[in-house]
């Protein structure tokens, strides 16, 4: 099988310092792939990097076989790519149901199948219901998370990017989240999730692959 997602000897560096070093990997659809490691180890960096907010030093990333160096940053997300970084990054003078729209709507996509995405989203994490309303200003650090997460979800038609996603969350809303990544695999077997945290043990048995990422490169 083709892998959706494929990175060969990619590196990256940042004020200097080699932030990435030679990763190679291939990521299939309709897996949920985690990447763990110690803060600092360049989690972050990988996922910025895909979404073309760090710059490549070295190798290729290939998505469904096109080389992403020819796609903008700001074009990423119309290749269905959803992001949800770890600060959330959320529009405070927007409502929730106006920041999960965002994406969608800045892609062109049609009124209608935006309404669908959303219910869909919905389904996926039934907690953004009660919040539709509300202002991106007036959520807790974990009801952002959630937000981010159905953002992404939204913008996210063949992979999504969640970085550290179970991070400060409160044991509650640590397990509704990851309900809803059992749902979103369940909905949508297709698509290719790319997962990353500190703590292994908090992702418990959501990855059908986990990989090690130390000191900027895979060893596992």
């Amino acid at each position: 099988m083709d892998a959706l997602l494929e990175l060969d000897a990619v590196s990256a560096t940042i004020a200097n310092v080699a932030v990435l070093r030679g990763i190679s990997v291939r990521l299939q659809r309709g897996t949920t792939v985690a990447v763990v490691g110690r803060n600092g180890a360049g989690k972050t960096t990988l996922l910025r990097l895909l979404m073309g907010f760090v710059p490549r030093h070295g190798g290729r990333v290939r998505f469904d076989g096109r080389d992403l160096a020819e796609v903008p940053a700001r074009l990423r997300a119309s290749l269905g790519i959803g992001y949800a970084p770890e600060d959330r990054v959320l529009f405070p003078s927007f409502s929730v149901e106006e920041n999960l729209r965002f994406p969608c709507t800045t892609t062109g996509m049609a009124r209608p199948a935006i309404a669908a995405r959303l219910q869909q989203t919905l389904a996926i994490v039934p907690e953004l219901q009660p919040l539709l309303g509300r202002s991106g200003a007036a959520l807790s650090g974990g009801q952002g998370k959630m937000v981010a997460l159905g953002r992404a979800i939204m913008a996210g038609e063949r992979l999504v990017l969640l970085d550290e996603p179970f991070q400060g969350l409160a044991p509650v809303l640590a397990q509704q989240y990851g309900a809803s990544l059992q749902r979103l695999q369940q909905l949508r077997p297709e698509l290719c999730v790319l997962v990353t945290e500190s703590n292994r043990s908090l992702l418990k048995d959501i990855p059908d692959v986990t990989l090690v990422l130390e000191r900027g490169a895979i060893t596992a």
